[in-house]
């Protein structure tokens, strides 16, 4: 299953959009949701297969660079710990990643040009080169090379950016999530893995991502008169009127999550909705978010509106 804050900002997206329009359609903007979520898990596919690429680029140029009429001695004698690097070998190999490519059709075919000139480029780089000399290579260096090449270089290559923005009007929309995504899958890639490396976000349910996006928007929208009046109501000095729109959203859905998921920790939400806050709002969100939070799940836990099942959940 996708991550599940990915799936929160994704109904809080869905939920600006619902509330901010005079006349929109819930089911309309359900269907977006939906449809949204799926077009993020084929960018995170496209934005993994760069890899392969970037790797396929790096044996070809060397293939050809021995070919020469007179080659220099790193012709001969190539430095391979870029295509050696154990990460980027385990993404470009990965059985797993092809299938779920060939499934949703997703590929670079065609787009030899975008990957020769972004290789080049990375290959002049100074941190590229400083990568291939280093006298003391081990696993830690390689994974934190290749976050740095995707991070600063892939995601940020302004002829990947064209190109998404040609295949879609959402990719500005899509891109940062599914790019999180891909950092997240290397950061958690281990030098114990054996085989087919899982890549975190591969091992979805879409069903129950599905559910989970479904009943938190339609919950949301269905509550969403109560608990705005019960966020007034504790929030001192504020009319409802005055707070922050994403504010009132995230609230809204905290306070939803928090009835409606029996077995997600009350303090799992609220620590969601408040990291949330903290890159969709305003610099003092944070803070509000969670005085306004605290009362109300006080409340709602006393009044019964908050039942969680399970061991460890009962008081949390």
């Amino acid at each position: 299953m996708l991550s599940r804050r990915y799936l929160r900002i994704k109904v809080f997206q869905s939920l600006y959009a619902y509330w901010q329009s005079d006349n929109a359609s819930p089911a309309r903007i359900e269907k977006e949701l939906s449809l949204s979520v799926e077009r993020t898990f084929d960018m995170f596919l496209s934005l993994l297969l760069t890899f392969g690429e970037l790797r396929h680029v790096a044996e070809l140029l060397q293939e050809e660079r021995l070919k020469k009429h007179l080659p220099t001695e790193n012709d001969l004698k190539p430095n391979q710990r870029f295509m050696n690097n154990p990460l980027l070998k385990a993404i470009a190999e990965s059985d797993r990643l092809r299938m779920e490519c060939e499934k949703n059709r997703i590929s670079w075919v065609g787009q030899m040009d975008i990957f020769l000139k972004l290789y080049k480029e990375i290959e002049a780089s100074e941190d590229f080169q400083a990568y291939l000399i280093d006298r003391e290579p081990n696993y830690e260096k390689d994974q934190a090379f290749l976050i740095r090449l995707f991070s600063e270089r892939i995601a940020n290559s302004e002829a990947l950016q064209e190109e998404y923005e040609a295949r879609s009007i959402y990719w500005m929309e899509d891109l940062d999530l599914a790019a999180t995504l891909v950092k997240r899958s290397l950061e958690q890639m281990r030098e114990t893995d054996i085989g087919d490396p899982s890549l975190g976000e591969l091992l979805r349910d879409p069903k129950e991502e599905t559910e989970f996006v479904t009943m938190l928007f339609r919950k949301t929208v269905e509550f969403g008169d109560e608990h705005e009046k019960a966020i007034a109501d504790k929030a001192s000095n504020w009319e409802a009127d005055r707070i922050a729109v994403s504010d009132m959203i995230l609230m809204k859905m905290a306070l939803t999550e928090v009835r409606v998921f029996d077995q997600i920790p009350v303090k799992v939400t609220l620590n969601e909705y408040i990291e949330i806050a903290k890159a969709y709002s305003t610099p003092k969100s944070k803070n509000f978010i969670n005085g306004v939070l605290d009362k109300l799940f006080i409340e709602m836990k006393s009044d019964g509106r908050i039942q969680k099942v399970g061991r460890g959940l009962l008081e949390s």
